[in-house]
C-alpha cells in the first residue's frame, strides 16, 4: 500500500461534464478523507486519482458510480496508480 493508502486511477464516462461532477466529487472526497485529484478531459470524460484506505475508496467508488444528481455515469474504468497526495484537488482540463 502507498504511504497515503491505496491509490486508484479512474476514467469516468457518460454525462459527467457540465453537471457539477468535479465539484461534487471534491466535496465527497473531502467528506470521506480521500486524497488525490479530479479533472475534465477533452474527450468528455472525467479523470481522477483517488487515494485512501480500502474502506474510504469503497465508499468513494459507490459515489463515483452514481455521481451528482444531474450526472449519468455509464462506465468507470479503474486501474492501479502511484503517487502520494496530501489533499484532494480539482485540476485543469486536459
Amino acid at each position: 500500500m502507498a504511504p497515503g493508502g491505496t491509490t486508484r486511477h479512474l476514467s469516468i464516462r457518460g454525462r459527467v461534464q457540465g453537471v457539477g461532477f468535479r465539484d461534487a466529487m471534491n466535496r465527497q472526497a473531502v467528506a470521506l478523507g480521500v486524497t488525490g485529484w479530479v479533472r475534465n478531459r477533452h474527450d468528455g470524460s472525467v479523470e481522477a486519482v483517488i487515494q485512501g484506505t480500502p474502506e474510504q475508496l469503497a465508499a468513494m467508488m459507490r459515489w463515483v458510480h452514481a455521481g451528482p444528481p444531474a450526472a449519468k455515469v455509464l462506465r468507470v474504468e479503474e486501474s492501479a496508480a502511484e503517487g502520494t497526495f496530501d489533499r484532494f484537488e480539482r485540476r485543469p482540463t486536459t
